[in-house]
């Protein structure tokens, strides 16, 4: 994304409620207790996540339903939350009450996450109507109907032409301008938003991230010809530009469309003494031109492109390489591909215009660019590992991130985070390096004969 990647999405898992410190007991059996909003809403939740997921239910007015032994328990705190659903059926009417504070779970939120996506239909936008007209008929009965309350302030809808430059400056600044303490506390020392590359079961996060940086700059050639001009699109907080000045004496050009991670990248840069080799430049790769380099790292941007723009993105990175240069595009991807809507939880709070675009579509369009494709490696499990140490870091130091970005964002994060890794673990999404090179006129491509030089 135009930083590290951090877009992931899966559509399933995404969907659902973030997890809530704390606990209480779970509802003592299936049926619902006391009446009142349990037993109003019990056929909806029978249809919607039937009568056998381990979690159970409870609402404002102290009713519950659920199995006797639950991975955890989803809070209905206010009726606005019926409200929002009714006005908004399905991901989007979740999602806002989510925010809202309306909806939350305690237990585990991978337990929870992955026990609601198991039980509950594949399109919640496409909600039966006799569960909706259901759903209509116990929120009267509950008092529960009228206007819609208004969506939380935390919800991005951009305006202006897709992918145009200003959108998807304000898009970007939607997802990463909300504070570096608040990413420090999730990303940890490395400041690095995407997958790392856990070479063994005892590899750290910081680790796992030095390892991803190295294996680029091994794919690029950087470690072979010291003194490379490289330029990383999408340089985030400038992780990979330092980790190539300072270990393969790269000359760097880091662009980004996030004013807080250009000013901390070239904080980091100075701290460093690296000013020499590192130039973090607030740019859009459109605006790029007249400049010539040996390597370009695409890490985590190219999900903000969009399918309509892809040939535009690879023709221009493809221009700024002579003979024998190399790009390595380091996305998300998804089969099939898949746009994160403005009605899904993803595309409303998280990577507003964000797209997920299958690896095969990547290939061909490097290819027509001029590339010629080397190399398709797939990270998926490094990610959710990755995504799990994120989790954990926010986790741990829960209270601070609340006070530095509000119950909601936090709450946000942790749920896009959790779901994500899930999306991941089972394959549903997945993040793959692509290495191109372009080659002579006479087809001179200047690369290693095996992978080993970079394995």
């Amino acid at each position: 994304m135009v930083t590290r990647d951090a877009g992931p999405h899966q559509p399933d898992a995404s969907r659902m409620p973030p997890a809530s410190a704390g606990g209480s007991a779970p509802p003592s059996g299936s049926a619902p207790t006391d009446g009142g909003a349990a037993a109003a809403l019990a056929p909806v939740l029978a249809a919607l996540v039937g009568r056998n997921a381990p979690v159970g239910f409870r609402f404002w007015d102290g009713s519950a339903v659920g199995p006797e032994n639950t991975v955890g328990i989803v809070h209905v705190h206010s009726p606005d939350a019926i409200r929002r659903i009714l006005w908004a059926p399905g991901e989007l009417g979740l999602s806002r009450a989510f925010v809202a504070g309306e909806l939350s779970i305690d237990g585990d939120i991978f337990e929870v996450l992955t026990a609601l996506r198991n039980a509950s239909p594949k399109d919640l936008s496409r909600i039966d109507p006799r569960t909706l007209l259901a759903t209509v008929r116990a929120a009267g009965r509950l008092g529960a109907l009228g206007a819609p309350p208004p969506p939380p302030a935390e919800e991005a809808r951009p305006a202006g032409r897709i992918h145009s430059p200003a959108r998807d400056a304000r898009a970007i600044s939607h997802h990463y301008d909300v504070g570096n303490d608040f990413y420090e506390l999730v990303l940890g020392p490395s400041w690095t938003y995407s997958c790392g590359r856990f070479v063994t079961p005892a590899t750290s996060l910081e680790e796992a991230q030095a390892a991803k940086y190295e294996l680029i700059c091994r794919k690029l050639g950087l470690d072979s010809s010291p003194g490379r001009r490289l330029l990383d699109v999408g340089c985030g907080w400038g992780s990979m530009a330092l980790h190539a000045a300072r270990h393969h004496d790269a000359q760097v050009v880091g662009i980004a469309l996030s004013h807080e991670q250009v000013d901390k990248a070239n904080e980091r840069v100075r701290r460093a003494g690296l000013g020499a080799r590192v130039e973090i430049r607030y740019q859009d790769y459109r605006d790029l031109g007249g400049e010539q380099f040996d390597a370009i790292s695409s890490i985590g941007m190219f999900e903000h492109v969009g399918t309509g723009r892809t040939a535009q993105y690879f023709a221009t990175l493809r221009s700024l390489l002579g003979p024998t240069g190399r790009l390595l595009n380091h996305a998300i991807s998804s089969p099939g591909g898949s746009r994160l809507g403005n009605r899904t939880f993803i595309g409303r709070y998280v990577f507003p215009d964000g797209e997920l675009i299958d690896v095969g579509q990547v290939v061909l369009a490097m290819q027509q660019a001029g590339f010629e494709v080397r190399d398709v490696e797939s990270l998926r499990e490094h990610y959710a590992r990755t995504l799990r140490c994120w989790v954990a870091n926010l986790e741990a130091n829960w209270d601070r991130a609340v006070e530095l970005v509000g119950r909601a964002r936090a709450d946000i994060w942790r749920l896009y985070m959790a779901g994500s890794a899930i999306g991941f673990e089972d394959g549903g999404i997945a993040v793959h390096q692509v290495l191109g090179v372009v080659p002579t006129a006479d087809g001179t491509s200047g690369m290693p004969r095996t992978r080993g030089e970079w394995d």
